[in-house]
């Protein structure tokens, strides 16, 4: 899988100033990484029946067994400055 569900969503998360949350908050869950790649198999379809294309990145994420470490790495990047969001 490529990083571009990651990098989207890291974008969006730094565009809402969440960059710095959201990485800590993904570091904490890493070790159930693979019990989210099992949900996301599970409710992957669901969730995209319901929501449509919006959530189809989170999806991916949840679905890849390195789909955490990738965001984190998003996450890293941006929060670095190696990537972050351009000023409004």
């Amino acid at each position: 899988m490529s990083d571009g569900p990651a990098r989207r969503v890291a974008e969006t998360l730094d565009r809402r100033g969440l960059a710095v949350p959201a990485r800590l908050f993904a570091d904490a869950h890493r070790p159930l990484a693979p019990l989210l790649s099992d949900l996301g198999a599970a409710v992957g379809p669901l969730i995209g029946a319901a929501f449509g294309r919006r959530f189809s990145d989170a999806d991916a994420l949840l679905s890849d067994e390195l789909g955490v470490d990738r965001l984190i790495d998003q996450l890293d990047r941006r929060i670095q400055g190696g990537g972050g969001a351009e000023p409004d």
